[in-house]
C-alpha cells in the first residue's frame, strides 16, 4: 500500500514505495532536465514536419521538404560520372595494353581501380591485395587462371565458379568425401603432394600413390604435377598454397575438394570501371 511520509533527514516527501526498508523520495526532476525533454519534443515534431518519418500503408510521411537519401545518391553519382567523364570515356576507347602505356591514363586507372578495389576486393584479398587461406593472393606472379591484363580482365567480368554463364570453372573432387579413394590412399596422396613440393615424405606412400596420381589427378594438374592455367589447376610443385601446405590443409583439400567463389563483377561495373580495375591489379600485384 502506497504510505507517503515525510522523510525525516532530508524533509522530503517520500512516494509511500519501500524496498528493504529503503523509501523513495519524491524528488521533482531537475529544471535542466525538463527543459532539454521538452526541447527534444518541439525538435522532434518539426523534424516530423520537414522530414520523412511516419510509415503508412502504402508508403510513408514524405516531409514538407521533399527530402529523400536515394535521390541524393543517384545525384551524386551522376555529378560522380560526370567528373569522371573524360576518363571514362578514354579508358572506353582505349586498350589494355594503351592504357598502360599511357602515364595520365594509367594514373587515372589506377586511381579508379584503387577505389573499386577497396570497397569490393578488399574484404576477401586484403587491403594489399595479399590475401588469406581460401583467398588468393594476388601479390605474386601464381595465377590460377592466368595474370595477365586480358586474363585478369577475363576473370572479373564472368567470375569463378559464378553464376555468370561464362564463369571460369573448375571443380577439385572430393577423393575422400564422396568415397573415390580409400582413407589409406588419401593418406599416401598427402604424402605424395608434399613430394611434389620437394619436401621430405614416407617413400612408401610417394610409391603407392604415384599411379593413383597419374589415373586420377594428372588430367587437370598435369604428369608432373605442374597444373594448367586454362583449367585453373593450380602448381603443386610450388611453394604457394591457397588451402595451407601442411598436411593436415593438403589432406583436407584432397578429402573434401574444397573451391571458392568469386563473384562475376561484369554484371556490377561497367567495362571502363572493369578496365581500370584490371590495370591496378595487373600494375600492383604480381601481374604477368
Amino acid at each position: 500500500m502506497s504510505d507517503r511520509k515525510i522523510d525525516e533527514v532530508s524533509g522530503v516527501e517520500t512516494t509511500g514505495h519501500e524496498w528493504d526498508g529503503i523509501r523513495e523520495l519524491d524528488n521533482p526532476l531537475p529544471r535542466w532536465w525538463l527543459w532539454v525533454f521538452w526541447a527534444s519534443v518541439a525538435a522532434s515534431i518539426v523534424y516530423w514536419v520537414l522530414m520523412p518519418a511516419w510509415p503508412g500503408i502504402s508508403g510513408y510521411t514524405k516531409g514538407v521538404r521533399g527530402h529523400s537519401d536515394r535521390a541524393n545518391v543517384v545525384q551524386e553519382l551522376a555529378e560522380l560520372q560526370s567528373l569522371r567523364g573524360a576518363g571514362s570515356a578514354q579508358l572506353k576507347s582505349a586498350s589494355l595494353e594503351q592504357i598502360e602505356r599511357d602515364p595520365e591514363l594509367q594514373a587515372y586507372a589506377l586511381q579508379v581501380g584503387q577505389s573499386i578495389f577497396g570497397d569490393n576486393c578488399a574484404t576477401c584479398h586484403g587491403a594489399g591485395g595479399t590475401g588469406a587461406k581460401g583467398y588468393a593472393n594476388l601479390r605474386d606472379d601464381v595465377w590460377l587462371w592466368g595474370g595477365t591484363l586480358e586474363d585478369i580482365q577475363r576473370t572479373l567480368t564472368v567470375g569463378i565458379r559464378s553464376d555468370h554463364p561464362d564463369t571460369r570453372f573448375s571443380q577439385m573432387p572430393a577423393f575422400g568425401k564422396d568415397q573415390m579413394l580409400t582413407p589409406a590412399q588419401v593418406d599416401d596422396m598427402t604424402e605424395y603432394v608434399v613430394a611434389l613440393s620437394r619436401r621430405k615424405a614416407d617413400a612408401g606412400a610417394v610409391a603407392r600413390a604415384a599411379p593413383v596420381f597419374q589415373q586420377q589427378c594428372a588430367i587437370c594438374h598435369g604428369p608432373q604435377g605442374k597444373g594448367d592455367v586454362k583449367q585453373g589447376a593450380p602448381d603443386l610443385t610450388d611453394a604457394d598454397w591457397l588451402y595451407g601446405s601442411d598436411r593436415e590443409s593438403i589432406h583436407g583439400q584432397i578429402w573434401y575438394g574444397r573451391g571458392g567463389v568469386m563473384p562475376a563483377w561484369g554484371a556490377r561495373f561497367d567495362p571502363e570501371t572493369i578496365k581500370a580495375l584490371a590495370v591496378y591489379i595487373h600494375a600492383n600485384a604480381g601481374g604477368q
